[in-house]
């Protein structure tokens, strides 16, 4: 070890002072050749070649005895293995985050861009609403455990995926820098309203007031304290998000039924086709059931694209387009289901 790490000294030690040396005579030609130097203030090429002369010489090839156990001649001839490849640290680092799925669009850095498929409007929207649904739920302690925190459960697990997104949204956005915090507020409620306990209530009462302050401008109140890394699969769990997906499969039914309903109803559908296509993204995330199997990915890969197809027909008010993408949505819904559900 002793014997390594003298080579090491002796062959940075070298290639240092050869870097040194080539910069001198580098420094020494452009001084002396540069137009630059010559006409500034006045003066003519003697004040730069004085400057050169005055530099200090290379090093002799020649090492005495006590410098040669230190500096090696050739630190080429020393060092062993192959080069290290510091370009492939840097492909790491830029595609950190969310893994991005095949056809998807990313941000100059790597990650995903969610704004792609899904606007700050509906997720402020989207916010707004599950705080109503979430504030419905606990209205009463005894309606809570006698159902409705199942309801709370699926509005503050679609509450903390819409600030999971907002967190990793990668343009400006309304609570960017709270969003964090809210999304791990919401998730361990939504988590704990699996059962409806005196505990899982007044959890969520209070996170109904924090959904409230945050609306109104406010901060949210409490803070948690996250013991690992994060995960997609810790924000929203599996039967929140199939819950939230079948609400918004009965709404866009009932909108797309008729170009009547459809016409009256864009907004509401453009809303919950956006909200289909994050979910279609994020359950294909790292430690979500399934998420390396090919099969499952490409039934979620093809509900986020029908989704997406759907949120286009609206803007073009096409009725027939989006009745067929919702047609292609529910297919993949139903083949998954059919795979992976049973």
């Amino acid at each position: 070890m002793l014997a390594s790490m003298t080579g090491l000294r002796r062959a940075t030690a070298v290639g240092l002072i050869g870097w040194l040396a080539c910069a001198g005579l580098q420094g020494e030609v452009s001084q002396a050749q540069s137009p630059r130097g010559a006409a500034r203030d006045g003066r003519a090429g003697p004040l730069a070649i004085r400057r050169a002369i005055r530099r200090a010489a290379p090093p002799t090839a020649a090492w005495d005895t006590s410098m040669a156990t230190i500096f090696a001649a050739d630190a080429f001839a020393e060092l062993e293995g192959p080069r290290p490849d510091f370009s492939a640290a840097d492909r790491r680092l830029s595609t950190a985050g969310a893994p991005l799925s095949a056809g998807m669009p990313a941000t100059a850095t790597g990650g995903f861009a969610w704004s792609a498929i899904v606007s700050e409007e509906t997720l402020t929207d989207e916010i707004k609403d599950m705080k109503a649904a979430a504030a419905g739920a606990v209205a009463s302690q005894s309606d809570f455990k006698g159902g409705g925190y199942d309801q709370a459960r699926e509005a503050f697990s679609a509450a903390a995926l819409a600030f999971g997104v907002i967190a990793a949204y990668d343009k400006d956005i309304r609570w960017k820098k709270e969003a964090e915090t809210a999304r791990d507020l919401f998730a361990r409620v939504g988590s704990n309203c699996k059962v409806g306990t005196d505990q899982s209530f007044n959890e969520s009462k209070l996170r109904v007031a924090d959904l409230q302050s945050l609306l109104e401008g406010a901060a949210a109140t409490a803070r948690v304290e996250r013991e690992e890394d994060f995960r997609w699969s810790q924000v929203s769990g599996r039967p929140a998000l199939m819950s939230r997906l079948e609400s918004a499969d009965n709404m866009l039914a009932a909108a797309v039924a008729s170009k009547v309903d459809f016409d009256r109803r864009l907004e509401a559908v453009l809303h919950d086709a956006e909200i289909v296509a994050v979910i279609g993204e994020v359950i294909q995330q790292a430690d979500y059931e399934y998420h390396d199997d090919d099969t499952y990915r490409g039934h979620a890969s093809a509900m986020r694209d029908a989704a997406l197809r759907l949120r286009e027909a609206v803007k073009k008010k096409d009725y027939d387009t989006a009745r067929a993408a919702l047609g292609e949505l529910k297919k993949s819904c139903d083949s998954c289901h059919g795979a992976y559900r049973g």
